[in-house]
């Protein structure tokens, strides 16, 4: 089973990025970020076209998530991030598929640092932890993939030392990142490739993608019954040299049909 996380920046915007990368690279579950789209500008009937079933919650100009299944239609479970009634953003959305319980976010990017915007990020993340705590207990396979905002170590981020202060590298954020791997979940790229250096997003600007000057944003964190299926996690890095392509490459795993290894539990 092939599932992938895609940045999309724009779906109406890259459609055409989106349904050649879907041609071609024929994953079964799809969760997207920054739709930049109310929920009646989705396109789902290219989509549908194209072979995927999907859910979504959109936004006008922002934000923006959705979950696409092949040739299925995904169970909506959850849309919208709990803890906050007040919070308007569209972040997050969850689905069941194929008895695996999928959560798609798009985590606040919060620059500049300090000020409202970093705060928002800080209480995102608390309330993110305290769900992702909440699936872990129901003892049912969960995966939860998007963009993250967030470079979890100095190997994910090209020229660490210019981040700093920079809201996707402040120590408080990456120090939340930890806390909420270490409830039991699995970073799919970094289990695999445990000391490489690997990116899922260039900048437009400066020949961020020419000079490989990336950050690993994009990430896949597995209960402990999902991590004792992977195989393969990896970064379609060729697709963020298209044309006219997203600024985020797509990220995928490869999940086998039961447990090649003996799952970690959280002791």
């Amino acid at each position: 089973m092939k599932i992938a996380t895609y940045n999309v920046n724009g779906v109406n915007g890259r459609l055409d990025v989106l349904l050649r990368w879907l041609e071609q690279a024929s994953p079964d579950v799809v969760c997207l970020q920054e739709l930049k789209a109310p929920d009646a500008k989705f396109p789902a009937k290219a989509i549908e076209a194209a072979g995927y079933g999907a859910i979504w919650h959109g936004q006008k100009s922002w934000n923006g998530v959705a979950i696409l299944a092949k040739a299925a239609e995904p169970l909506l479970t959850r849309k919208g991030l709990p803890g906050d009634p007040d919070d308007a953003q569209s972040r997050y959305i969850e689905a069941a598929i194929e008895g695996m319980v999928i959560g798609c976010l798009y985590l606040p990017n919060g620059n500049p640092y300090p000020g409202p915007k970093f705060d928002y990020k800080v209480a995102w993340f608390k309330r993110l932890t305290t769900y992702a705590a909440e699936l872990l207990k129901l003892n049912v396979p969960v995966i939860l993939a998007g963009d993250y905002n967030v470079m979890p170590t100095e190997l994910d981020v090209y020229k660490p030392e210019r981040w700093i202060n920079d809201a996707l590298f402040r120590v408080e954020v990456r120090e939340a990142y930890k806390e909420l791997v270490d409830q039991g979940w699995t970073d799919a790229v970094r289990e695999l490739h445990p000391g490489e250096r690997i990116y899922t997003f260039w900048d437009y600007f400066r020949n961020a993608f020419g000079r490989d000057a990336g950050l690993r944003l994009d990430h896949f964190l597995l209960s402990p019954d999902v991590a004792a299926r992977l195989v393969k996690a990896e970064v379609a890095k060729d697709v963020r040299g298209w044309e006219h392509t997203s600024d985020h490459a797509p990220t995928w795993i490869e999940l086998a049909e039961k447990a090649v290894k003996s799952s970690k539990r959280n002791g």
